[in-house]
């Protein structure tokens, strides 16, 4: 027999596949490396205050703590568009399609030195 949860999102699979011919769209999973006894602790107390799974709790903590990095973490990107002689948001679209790489010293555009030596 299958479980009340599961046969809802087998149903609503079933209903997009009749609707539009497409399977759903489905959003990549991805593991953490282990946390350690005293983080995960933290963690399975935390969620249990929050009225939460670990794993909803650890997904609200993630991307808390990216928000709040989130202005730094686009100042980074945009110091390395710079050492590429590329635009920020060209930048962001290599990163996202796994398409940038390392650069040695000699590829630096001449340009960025400037605005790297600050």
């Amino acid at each position: 027999m299958v479980s009340g949860t599961i046969q809802g999102k087998i149903d609503t699979i079933e209903a997009c596949l009749k609707t539009s011919g497409e399977p759903m769209p489905r959003r990549e999973r991805f593991s953490i490396s282990p946390i350690g006894e005293y983080y995960r602790d933290l963690l399975e107390i935390d969620a249990w205050i929050n009225a939460r799974t670990a794993s909803a709790q650890a997904n609200s903590l993630l991307c808390a703590k990216l928000q709040e990095r989130e202005t730094r973490i686009k100042d980074r990107v945009a110091y390395l568009a710079r050492k590429r002689g590329i635009t920020a948001d060209e930048m962001w679209v290599q990163i996202s399609k796994g398409k940038a790489e390392d650069l040695s010293p000699g590829e630096i555009v001449d340009d960025a030195n400037s605005d790297l030596d600050d």
